[in-house]
């Protein structure tokens, strides 16, 4: 049987705020830390969260989500994704003060959180696994690159662009404008704009980190997501990135008609279903 309660917790001076999905007895010595991509809080976007912690509760997974610093209801300065090792360290600790039958942790993120989870759970030998829903590795022109291989394709291709142009009702000087904009942009030097200490390109450093887990992970990649195209179009191009993804390690789910949040019903019931059966997979 679930249970939802609020738990307080510290994190380097700050009180941060967690709703722990209880569940007596738990399935297996495993655990799920929702961690939120920003700037969102624990809720997450048309109740997500929520939702997706009260699925897996339902199915014998205890679930903790968080505020990390600066955040919902969490006191402290608001940090950069980069920033949030800390955060999740205090979660996991709550975590298993909480609920002492758990041993071992799966870390759930999307977006910015999917890679701050990455970053963390190298140096955490509990965390045995990761679901990594449309990773982020924003760059500038990797943006505009993505813009111009995946948007701008569509939209020539698309009926309703060509009935706006021969309808006259499009801004043929404005998408000039912005495709030249993006091609300069595209032809950039990696930057990002990132909080990091490390200052290498945010997409090398995931690489790096996402092949250097010892763990399982679960990519879920939506395929109406700009996010998703960029991640994708990063580990096209390295053939040691393109090799982890293929590995025993990795499992890749694409719904190619979800958006970045999963936003519709069944979207979202779908991630939980994966989310849930790929966990009790590592039960054993």
């Amino acid at each position: 049987m679930a249970d939802e309660q609020p738990l307080l917790f510290a994190c380097k001076g700050a009180t941060l705020l967690g709703i722990l999905h209880a569940v007596v007895p738990p399935i297996a010595d495993i655990g799920v830390v929702l961690v939120v991509g920003g700037p969102q809080y624990r809720v997450g976007s048309h109740r997500q969260f929520v939702l997706l912690a009260r699925a897996l509760a339902a199915a014998g997974i205890p679930v903790l989500r968080f505020d990390y610093r600066g955040m919902g209801d969490s006191a402290g300065e608001f940090r950069d994704f980069e920033q949030i090792a800390d955060d999740i360290r205090a979660a996991v600790d709550t975590f298993a003060t909480a609920v002492p039958e758990l041993r071992r942790y799966v870390l759930w993120g999307l977006c910015d959180a999917a890679t701050a989870n990455a970053f963390y759970a190298q140096g955490d030998a509990r965390i045995i696994g990761q679901i990594a829903a449309n990773p982020w590795v924003r760059t500038v022109e990797g943006e505009a690159q993505a813009f111009i291989r995946h948007y701008y394709l569509q939209r020539l291709l698309s009926r309703d662009f060509w009935r706006k142009v021969l309808g006259l009702r499009f801004d043929a000087l404005g998408a000039l404008r912005d495709f030249f904009a993006k091609l300069g942009q595209s032809r950039g030097t990696g930057s990002d704009t990132s909080a990091a200490v490390d200052q290498r390109p945010l997409p090398v450093r995931l690489r790096d980190a996402q092949r250097g887990f010892v763990g399982q992970t679960l990519l879920i990649l939506s395929g109406q997501d700009l996010t998703a195209k960029e991640y994708l179009d990063r580990v096209a191009e390295d053939a040691d990135w393109r090799t982890w993804m293929t590995s025993s390690t990795v499992s890749v789910e694409h719904l190619e008609t979800a958006d970045h949040t999963f936003s519709s019903a069944e979207r979202r019931d779908r991630v939980a279903a994966l989310s849930r059966d790929w966990i009790l997979s590592l039960v054993g």
